[in-house]
């Protein structure tokens, strides 16, 4: 008792001394307050998106319920319609630079919808804190994944370039021995067996997506280029399909009442600020050292939202 009547008389004290008692309450503090970190929280997403092409909505969940203090679905849902809405702004821009295969894109897209459907049911019937430690250990394999594959992995800059010189040299031998091709390959097979794949990929990742309310954007853009899609073109084309699942995660949560709209909205602003800062900065980063980084922060966050759900 006696620490709160001291806060108290510290904050009137204040307010006097600078002649704002009459004009600011304590509720007008913590509500700019309030909106001041969510927006921050967004800009940090949106920092991530732009230094790493990925991250944000695995950020944002934990984020949300442990900063803000957001119920663990509302926090899936408010992450999930963000990510749709980022992405498909970011889409249209890879789109005018021609980084988007839109046949491979809507294959993925369409069949993953599905998944996307299926998985955000089965988030909504998972109690809270079952969920929580799920999406943790998903984190903590994400993170495993990530640093195993940048281990032996040079820069971006440096990868494109030897995708792209190997490529050229592809794209030379295919012009000697394309008659042959033809006669000894069935197209048609190869072309519906690579359809088939990527619409398993594309429900597999809908599933994961639609579960823990994130863009599946680091499955995805392996999962492509496994299709022998070069990196760049790889993340445009992802895009889509990350929108597509966004928004259908948050639609499914939105007929539960489980998004925060205000929360929404200031998450967007902040990403759009950090998106764009970050992608001033990519150029200049080491990629290798972002995602190590970036995986360590997971790994970490992780066990603290373990710990915390097992003995809270």
């Amino acid at each position: 008792m006696i620490c709160v009547d001291l806060e108290s008389l510290l904050l009137q004290n204040l307010l006097q001394v600078i002649s704002f008692s009459q004009i600011i309450s304590a509720d007008l503090i913590y509500y700019s307050f309030l909106i001041f970190l969510v927006t921050a929280i967004g800009m940090l997403i949106g920092l991530s998106l732009g230094l790493i092409g990925g991250g944000g909505s695995i950020l944002a969940v934990p984020l949300l319920v442990y900063v803000i203090g957001l119920e663990p679905h509302v926090a899936i849902g408010t992450s999930a319609l963000v990510v749709g809405i980022n992405a498909l702004i970011s889409f249209f821009d890879h789109k005018k630079k021609g980084h988007v295969l839109l046949n491979k894109s809507l294959l993925f897209a369409i069949p993953g919808v599905v998944g996307t459907l299926i998985g955000s049911y089965l988030g909504l019937l998972t109690p809270a804190s079952s969920l929580l430690i799920l999406f943790a250990l998903f984190m903590i394999s994400i993170a495993i994944n990530l640093l195993i594959q940048k281990k032996d992995k040079k820069n971006d800059k440096d990868v494109i370039d030897d995708y792209l010189q190997e490529r050229t040299e592809d794209n030379k031998a295919d012009q000697k021995t394309r008659g042959q091709l033809k006669t000894e390959t069935n197209s048609g097979t190869n072309k519906r067996y690579t359809h088939l794949k990527v619409a398993m990929m594309g429900t597999l990742v809908g599933l994961a997506a639609g579960y823990f309310g994130i863009g599946g954007g680091f499955l995805m853009v392996p999962s492509l280029m496994y299709l022998d899609i070069n990196i760049v073109n790889s993340i445009g084309t992802s895009l889509l399909p990350v929108s597509f699942f966004g928004l259908t995660t948050a639609a499914s949560y939105s007929l539960s009442g489980q998004i925060n709209f205000f929360i929404a909205i200031l998450l967007i602003c902040g990403g759009i600020v950090g998106g764009k800062v970050g992608m001033a900065l990519s150029s200049r980063a080491s990629k290798t050292l972002l995602t190590k980084i970036f995986s360590i922060l997971l790994i970490t966050v992780a066990i603290y939202i373990i710990i915390k759900t097992i003995m809270w």
